[in-house]
């Protein structure tokens, strides 16, 4: 008799829903799909947010491959995040799923 684990009965759909249940995650996909952004913007236009919680929820993102961090070497310097191919793909879900709500 076999086992499996928790990990191997989740639905990819379940998994995704916790990736994004995160604090600040929706607004960040949400702020995404709207164009680049970058940090010291995202900011002033989240409120409640503090620089821990937001980079936190920004490297979660892009580590899961939902957003990519481009560094822009114009004056100033900084650093910009975009929705991956990944992200992109992900678009009309949300839509529908704002549609239902």
């Amino acid at each position: 008799m076999t086992t499996t684990t928790n990990t191997e009965k989740e639905c990819p759909a379940q998994a995704l829903l916790k990736l994004l249940a995160g604090k600040w995650k929706p607004e960040l996909f949400k702020l995404a799909v709207a164009g680049p952004m970058r940090f010291n913007s995202l900011l002033r236009q989240i409120n409640g947010a503090n620089k821990q919680s937001l980079s936190v929820a920004l490297k979660e993102l892009e580590t899961a491959g939902l957003l990519d961090k481009i560094t822009v070497s114009e004056k100033p310097l900084h650093i910009e995040y975009h929705l991956s191919e990944k992200g992109k793909a992900l678009v009309p879900i949300f839509q529908q799923l704002e549609g239902m709500a």
